[in-house]
């Protein structure tokens, strides 16, 4: 029997430290060569580390969530045999990571995380996927059938069959108004018939109490969000806008649009906040507090905050004030599918010089987004809604859009941040002059 000392191997260029932010095994278990130890996470990439040798588990680096150096232990191995451990030391060493492409960067407020390709070498270091497909679950094939004893077979949804389960109530004794039980059904049982009393729905189940480690992506966006609310002094503005025009044309331009994009009104707002800027360069800016520099950018490289299941993602429109609305529509989807699927490249995850963000659907009536560091603005347009507006004396249906800004007070004065907001406002409510030159 003999020992060997796997130490964490440099992962990437200027690299001094990593994240453990997932142990696949534990000390005890029996590993094969090239079986999963864990995976690391650094300021550029999450990595995959496998086992170089096979043998039993003695030793551990640490916790999921501690952050180890490189070149120090990450696990201990009981090898059998004859092994020429110093030999394999030397040759993974000696081993260096070829053809590697550049890794994509963590950026801004919001944080990114993406993939890093290494070679297949002894060191066993290999890009690890972010987002894996999970099984689907079949819940009305899984899901425990009640008894039919003493009324024969239960007739239920699948969706109320869940929530009984949820909630655990036997269907067998929830009376039914008609053949199927439904939700109906359990609400009247849960508040009446249960022989407890008026209770509210769905509190016959309580939720037990967690304690989760906020480790690896999670860390990462936590520490940017408060590296950013605690430099940055935000104030939020927030104006109401009529989109009843500009959403009659993107209809209009969408029932023409033979084989391009299907827009969403998101190529529209940016054309509009391309066509305003001009006027106001203190917005299309990032700041080095450090220094005392504010750098006023010509170019719109538009960040967009994009939910992904690893968490938010900033990939960067670049140029976007030469893109037509088409164009801006096609690049749009290009590059949400690249963040969520972890194929975006390291420049479309980094220098934007200004953030849109927003929640699509979801809507809401209005936000005061946090500034993706270092730049001094962020726009959030809110859900469109129609609403009565009196206009010349009388009531007419408008679509209506509450579109926020949050800005940076070292940088930019309220009376630009809502100057600004008017412009935009003016572009959206006659959009004609997005087409103008």
């Amino acid at each position: 029997m003999s020992k060997y000392i796997f130490n964490l191997p440099d992962i990437g260029e200027g690299i001094a430290e990593a994240e453990i932010v997932k142990w696949h095994i534990k000390i005890g278990d029996v590993v094969a060569e090239d079986d999963q130890l864990a995976d690391v996470m650094t300021d550029k990439a999450t990595v995959e580390m496998e086992a170089p040798v096979s043998g039993k588990i003695t030793a551990i680096a640490g916790e999921e969530g501690d952050i180890i150096a490189i070149g120090s232990m990450l696990v201990e191995i009981e090898v059998e045999g004859d092994v020429d451990l110093e030999e394999l030391e030397e040759l993974e060493a000696s081993d260096e990571v070829v053809d590697q492409p550049e890794a994509d960067v963590a950026t801004s407020a919001q944080v990114v995380e993406t993939k890093e390709k290494t070679s297949p070498e002894p060191v066993k270091v290999k890009a690890k996927k972010e987002s894996e497909e999970s099984p689907v679950t079949d819940l009305a094939a899984n899901e425990e059938k009640p008894s039919d004893a003493g009324r024969g077979k239960v007739l239920a949804t699948p969706a109320v069959r869940k929530r009984a389960a949820d909630l655990g109530v036997d269907l067998n004794q929830v009376k039914a108004q008609g053949e199927h039980i439904r939700h109906s059904d359990l609400d009247a049982y849960l508040n009446y018939g249960s022989g407890q009393g008026y209770r509210p729905s769905g509190s016959s189940q309580k939720r037990e109490d967690e304690t989760i480690k906020v480790i690896g992506m999670r860390r990462k966006i936590a520490q940017n969000m408060a590296e950013s609310k605690r430099n940055i002094p935000h104030f939020s503005y927030v104006d109401e806008i009529d989109m009843t025009e500009i959403e009659d044309m993107r209809s209009d331009l969408n029932a023409n649009r033979g084989n391009r994009p299907k827009l969403t009104i998101l190529p529209l707002i940016i054309a509009a906040i391309c066509k305003s800027l001009p006027d106001f360069p203190m917005l299309n800016a990032i700041y080095d507090d450090e220094a005392g520099i504010v750098t006023r950018h010509g170019a719109v490289h538009l960040g967009m905050a994009t939910q992904t299941d690893q968490g938010l993602m900033v990939p960067v429109l670049r140029n976007a004030q030469d893109m037509n609305i088409w164009q801006l529509a096609t690049e749009i989807g290009r590059l949400a599918a690249a963040a969520r699927d972890g194929t975006a490249k390291a420049a479309e995850l980094s220098g934007s010089t200004l953030t849109l963000t927003s929640l699509g659907p979801l809507g809401g009536i209005a936000t005061t987004p946090v500034i993706n560091r270092p730049e001094v603005a962020i726009i959030g347009p809110n859900k469109i809604v129609e609403r009565p507006v009196i206009i010349d004396g009388e009531i007419h249906a408008r679509k209506l859009m509450n579109l926020s800004i949050s800005c940076d007070h070292r940088v930019v004065d309220g009376y630009d941040a809502a100057s600004y907001v008017q412009a935009l406002k003016h572009f959206l409510e006659t959009p004609v002059l997005l087409f103008a030159d």
